[in-house]
C-alpha cells in the first residue's frame, strides 16, 4: 500500500457472522433470483437447473480464494487491493474497474428491476424509469447514514425477502412437481453453449458473496467470519435458486419465464397467481421481490463504494473519492459518485443488457481474483491451490459464451480504463 493509502483513516469494523451473511444475501438474493433465473432459462432452457449448479461450483472455487484474501488483506477495496498487492498496477486497477463497471450494472438491473414489480403490481401509470432512479435515491439515503444502520435495514430486508422465497418454493415446487419431469434430461435443444451461456448468467446472481470481501475492512475478527460467511451465503442461495427455477419451469415453462424476466414483468409474482392460493401468497412473494431488489441495490452501493474508496486512496480516481465523513463514518463522495453512475445505467432501461454486461466483466473480475490467490504464498493458503485454478479456468471459460458484442463492450471497457490509469498517473508524476 502507498504511503498516503496508508496515512488515510480506516473505517470501522462493525458487522459480525449473522451480519457479514445477511449482506452476502442481501447482494445476491434480488436481482439473481427474481429476474436472472429467468434469463438464464431463455438461454438454457429447462437446463437452467444444471446451470444453477455449475455456477454454484464456480462460485464456491472463487469464494475460496475471496476468503483466504480478505483473511490476509482485510481492508476495503476487495480484488483491487489484492491484484496491486501480490500481480502489478495495472492488474489491480483492470480489477477495480472491473467491479465498478459489472456492478453498476448489477444495482442497474436491480433498480429496474424493482421498478418492474412494483409497476405490474400495483398498476401505477408510470415508466420503469422514475421508479427506478426513486428506489436509488432511497438506498443512497440509507447507505450514507452509516454502515451499522444501513446494516440493521439490510437485516430486516433479507429477513423478509428469505421467509418470502421459502413460502414460494414450500407452495410452488410441490405444484410445480408434475410439470417439471423434462427438467432432468439433458438440454439437448440448448447444447452445451446454452447450458454454459446460462451458466455464465448464473454466476452474476452469486457473486454478491464478494461483497463481504469488499467491506473486510469493516468486519470483526475477519479471518474466522469472513470465510465462514461466504460459504453459509453460497449454500443457502443455491438452495433458494434450484427451489425458484424448479418451480418457475414447472408453471411457466422456459419460454415463458425468460420472457416475463427480460420485460420486466415480474416472474414470480405471475408464477405465485397461478398457484391459485388467492392473494397471500403473491402479496408476500411481492414483497419479497421489492425488498430483495432494495437490498441488492443497497448492498452494492456500498461495495462500490468502498471499492472507490480504495481506488481513491491510491490516486486512481480522483482523491475527493477517499475522503470519510466524520460523523458517519462513510465515504460520502464515493457514495454518491457511484450513484451517478448507477443512474445512468438505469436510464438504458434493458435489463437484459445490463445482466448480460454485467455476467462478462464479473467474469473476468474474478479470473483475477483466483490469479491473486494462486500468487498467496503457501502459508497464507486456507484452501488447496487447485480451487483457484478451478476458478480461474472456469471464469474464463465462461466469460467466452456470453454474447460476443456484449464481450466486445468489456473489452473495450477494460481498454478505456487502463488509458485512464495511464493519464491520470503521468498528471500525477507532473503535478
Amino acid at each position: 500500500m502507498s504511503v498516503e493509502a496508508a496515512n488515510q483513516p480506516r473505517l470501522k469494523r462493525a458487522i459480525g457472522l449473522p451480519g457479514a451473511v445477511m449482506m452476502g444475501l442481501g447482494s445476491i438474493l434480488g436481482a439473481g433470483v427474481f429476474v436472472s433465473i429467468g434469463l438464464g432459462a431463455g438461454v438454457a432452457g429447462s437446463g437452467v437447473m444444471f446451470a444453477i449448479v455449475i455456477a454454484a461450483g464456480v462460485a464456491t472455487c472463487n469464494g475460496f480464494s475471496s476468503a483466504q484474501l480478505a483473511v490476509k488483506y482485510p481492508v476495503s477495496g476487495g480484488t483491487y487491493e489484492y491484484g496491486y498487492r501480490l500481480l502489478s498496477p495495472a492488474a489491480g486497477f483492470t480489477a477495480g474497474w472491473l467491479f465498478l463497471c459489472a456492478k453498476t450494472a448489477t444495482a442497474a438491473t436491480a433498480a429496474l428491476g424493482f421498478a418492474g414489480y412494483l409497476i405490474k403490481t400495483t398498476g401505477i401509470n408510470v415508466g420503469l424509469l422514475p421508479v427506478a432512479l426513486a428506489s436509488l435515491v432511497l438506498c443512497v439515503l440509507v447507505t450514507l447514514s452509516g454502515i451499522e444502520r444501513g446494516n440493521r435495514i439490510n437485516t430486516a430486508i433479507v429477513c423478509i425477502t428469505v421467509f418470502a422465497l421459502t413460502l414460494f418454493c414450500v407452495f410452488g415446487v410441490n405444484m410445480a412437481h408434475s410439470a417439471v419431469t423434462p427438467v432432468f434430461a439433458f438440454p439437448e435443444t440448448r447444447g452445451i453453449r446454452g447450458l454454459l451461456g446460462g451458466a455464465a448468467l448464473m454466476f452474476v446472481a452469486y457473486t454478491g458473496y464478494g461483497r463481504i470481501a469488499t467491506l473486510g475492512e469493516e468486519v470483526r475478527k475477519p479471518a474466522r467470519i469472513i470465510p465462514r460467511a461466504i460459504i453459509l451465503t453460497l449454500c443457502i442461495s443455491m438452495a433458494l435458486y434450484l427451489g425458484v427455477a424448479y418451480t418457475g419451469l414447472g408453471l411457466l415453462g422456459a419460454e415463458h419465464f425468460a420472457k416475463a424476466a427480460g420485460d420486466g414483468l415480474a416472474p414470480l409474482e405471475i408464477m405465485a397467481r397461478k398457484m391459485g392460493d388467492g392473494k397471500t401468497v403473491t402479496a408476500i412473494v411481492v414483497i419479497g421481490a421489492l425488498t430483495a431488489m432494495l437490498g441488492v441495490l443497497l448492498n452494492l452501493l456500498l461495495g462500490l463504494s468502498r471499492v472507490l474508496l480504495a481506488m481513491g486512496r491510491r490516486n486512481d480516481m480522483p482523491a475527493a473519492t477517499a475522503n470519510i465523513s466524520e460523523s458517519t463514518q462513510v465515504p460520502t463522495v464515493a457514495t454518491v459518485a457511484v450513484a451517478v453512475l448507477i443512474a445512468g445505467l438505469v436510464s438504458i432501461g434493458n435489463v437484459k443488457l445490463t445482466w448480460s454486461f454485467s455476467a462478462f466483466t464479473v467474469l473476468m473480475y474474478y479470473a483475477l481474483t483466483n490469479l491473486c490467490a494462486i500468487r498467496l504464498p503457501k502459508e497464507d493458503r486456507l484452501y488447496p491451490v487447485w480451487t483457484a485454478y478451478i476458478g480461474l479456468t472456469a471464469c474464463l471459460s465462461l466469460a467466452f459464451f456470453v454474447e460476443w458484442k456484449v464481450m466486445l463492450t468489456g473489452l473495450g471497457l477494460i481498454g478505456i480504463g487502463l488509458i485512464w490509469k495511464r493519464t491520470r498517473s503521468a498528471s500525477c508524476l507532473v503535478g
